[in-house]
């Protein structure tokens, strides 16, 4: 039924229409049942509103649910956006914000101060939320904190080779990694810089 439902300003940063359950990517992997070993099977199950990945043998529901990533778009002095250029897959060689998966035994804003450091070699304190973007083809929902830059110093690393401070006219769009990140960046724009309007430095 959620699919039959506004999508929200979450739902702009994916193309993926709702309703469509697990992500055969995911789903292909989940072909056995945790607690008992038996196969699992998808379709519809008593008590429940959607089909579901049950086990016919100990009736074990195996649900999937959306992970959480942690990032910040830390901003410096000058009123610049910090962006990386990532090193690993996804979006290898374009730019997006630092961040990460959220840990099991952190909060959220944990998770953000802990990502942007260790990719980035700077201490942020996070702010306001510029907004979450919902990615359904990638199993995630993103939150994005406005940070302020309160310690360390850029260095490159694994996953950011490169740590660029952009002005918010010169932000490379052609090269964004996400469209969360392009959403996240128009957000932070209406947000701080009113004064830029669509086309001024492309807005993406």
């Amino acid at each position: 039924m959620a699919y039959e439902f506004e999508r929200g300003r979450d739902g702009r940063s994916t193309d993926l229409p709702s309703g469509g359950g697990v992500p055969a990517w995911l789903a292909a992997n989940l072909n056995f049942c945790s607690r008992c070993g038996s196969p699992l099977r998808f379709g519809s199950v008593p008590g429940e509103e959607r089909q579901r990945l049950a086990c016919a043998a100990c009736g074990h529901i195996a649900y999937v649910n959306p992970r959480l990533v942690a990032t910040t778009l830390p901003i410096t002095g000058a009123g610049e956006i910090i962006l990386i250029r990532r090193g690993i897959e996804p979006g290898r060689g374009g730019w997006a914000q630092p961040g990460g998966f959220l840990e099991v035994d952190e909060t959220v804003n944990q998770a953000a101060i802990r990502e942007t450091w260790e990719e980035t070699g700077l201490l942020v304190e996070p702010g306001e939320i510029v907004g979450l973007y919902t990615r359904l083809e990638a199993m995630v929902v993103t939150i994005v904190f406005e940070a302020r830059i309160v310690g360390g110093t850029a260095a490159p690393t694994l996953e950011a080779t490169e740590i660029v401070a952009f002005a918010p006219e010169s932000i490379p769009w052609p090269q964004i990694a996400f469209n969360t990140t392009i959403w996240a960046l128009r957000d932070w724009i209406e947000l701080r810089r009113p004064d830029l309007r669509p086309g001024d430095g492309d807005w993406g």
